[in-house]
């Protein structure tokens, strides 16, 4: 008989674990791996608790990873956003979708595995972090850093993250687009409007600015991408008089990039181009990245193959891969082994009444157990 993930799910998501409180979360996973034999470890950094699990000493080493912490629920949900709720098929909380229901099915589907393997030639791994809604400094990729320095491998890794669209399966991600923020400040000197030769206005250039940065296009795609884009998201001077010019002005945008850039060469260019602008007035313009984070792709291949063919399996259908949507903590386990991502529809993901299909969350389940059926099978072969 199948291991059933609602149990799990619904225990998960009875705990409150907004980012980056655990809130028991890690407990449950914990206590739900070392009943299947895996050697569980929890890795603190900062504020942030984390955990890695093992079950096997050999290699290939496949990982599962994910994220328990969750954003915060918000106002106006029809039933407790921590209750678990399940209604006409439907399961309702937060972390529905966006994804303590996949890391459930991912440890339903493996329990499976190994009640109809008994033994397997390699190992399979956990990481599981509570940093990845938040600024994901002290999660992912702080444990995955500690691992290598003792030298931990991951041979391929696969991320539970909601990827799906129309029906659970449609879509895996075998990429994601870089993302940067950056805040540009131009200064100039206040004065009267009338008398503008003795002011200088921050507004002209940042306008300069915003325009040299808009007209150029970035790049016509990359491999498994489409065009990087660059949208201006606010500009505000706080100025409220008519007949004043302002002494400071700001601008936001952001960048959602593929593998032709960087954010450290976009950044460049951006600030150059302002300060271009802010020379030729006699302004002066400063600089805050609030946020980045790097693109990864995973090329089409033997990986994205078996991940395919075990949703074809599950699902009865084929596939699409994808690099949109936002970002993930796959782009820094790509710097440790090929990674990509599948899991419930995303939907409802950070929304009120966030939820997701029962019987999604159990076919998942039986997914996750065929990709681990499907990639111990070719080690032995």
């Amino acid at each position: 008989m199948s291991a059933d993930p609602l149990p799990l799910a619904q225990a998960l998501m009875r705990c409150p674990s907004v980012t980056p409180a655990e809130a028991g979360a890690l407990d449950v996973c914990e206590g739900a791996l070392a009943a299947l034999g895996f050697t569980v470890r929890r890795l603190k950094f900062g504020a942030v608790d984390n955990l890695y699990a093992r079950l096997g000493g050999a290699r290939p080493n496949f990982c599962f990873a994910g994220h328990l912490d969750v954003v915060p629920p918000g106002e106006g949900w029809t039933s407790d956003p921590f209750a678990a709720e399940i209604r006409n098929g439907m399961l309702y909380g937060r972390g529905g979708a966006d994804m303590k229901t996949a890391i459930a099915a991912m440890i339903a589907g493996t329990e499976d595995f190994l009640a109809a393997k008994g033994g397997f030639e390699g190992s399979i791994s956990f990481l599981l972090t509570c940093d990845e809604e938040g600024a994901a400094i002290d999660g992912t990729k702080r444990v995955l850093e500690a691992l290598a320095a003792e030298g931990e491998k991951l041979d391929h890794c696969l991320v539970g993250e909601p990827t799906s669209e129309a029906r659970v399966g449609d879509v895996i991600k075998n990429g994601r687009r870089g993302s940067l923020n950056v805040v540009i400040t131009m200064e100039g000197k206040q004065g009267h409007v009338a008398y503008p030769q003795r002011a200088v206005n921050p507004v002209t250039a940042l306008i300069e600015t915003a325009a040299a940065l808009k007209v150029r296009k970035l790049d016509d795609g990359a491999p498994g991408f489409g065009p990087s884009n660059l949208e201006i998201t606010s500009i505000d001077v706080g100025n409220s008089a008519h007949n004043v010019i302002a002494a400071r002005a700001n601008l936001r945008l952001n960048i959602r990039f593929n593998t032709h850039h960087t954010g450290d060469t976009l950044f460049s260019w951006i600030k150059e181009t302002a300060e271009a602008a802010a020379a030729r007035i006699g302004a002066r313009a400063s600089f805050v990245i609030p946020s980045q984070s790097v693109c990864f792709f995973t090329p089409p291949g033997d990986f994205t193959a078996l991940v395919s063919e075990a949703v074809r399996e599950s699902f009865g259908f084929a596939p699409e891969l994808a690099t949109t949507g936002g970002t993930s903590d796959a782009r820094f386990i790509r710097n440790y082994c090929p990674v990509v991502e599948l899991g419930l529809r995303n939907e409802t993901a950070h929304m009120v009444d966030e939820h997701c299909a029962v019987d999604d969350v159990r076919i998942l389940a039986r997914c996750y157990e065929a990709v681990l059926r499907q990639y111990f099978a070719r080690v032995r072969g």
